[in-house]
């Protein structure tokens, strides 16, 4: 699969606030996790620095959207948290 044809959905989580996360969507997690830590995304910046839990990667952009939706949704979130995530 060429680079440019990676999507890839992440879930990162503030290193102060431990209890916060945020579910994304890139095809470069390092320049993503970078303008997260970096204050450039509104929703993240005021719980910055932030690491890596989890990435999966998608060969299309369209799953790729799908899980990231469903990842927000509160279902989504119990899933996250059983199968990716230790409190």
């Amino acid at each position: 699969m060429p680079d440019s044809a990676k999507r890839l959905v992440y879930i990162i989580r503030s290193i102060n606030s431990p209890q916060r996360r945020y579910v994304g969507l890139t095809s470069d997690l390092p320049a993503r996790l970078a303008a997260h830590n970096a204050g450039q995304n509104r929703s993240t910046a005021s719980w910055r620095p932030w690491t890596v839990e989890v990435c999966i990667e998608f060969r299309s952009e369209v799953l790729a959207s799908r899980f990231e939706s469903y990842l927000k949704t509160g279902a989504g979130h119990a899933f996250a948290k059983r199968h990716f995530l230790q409190d």
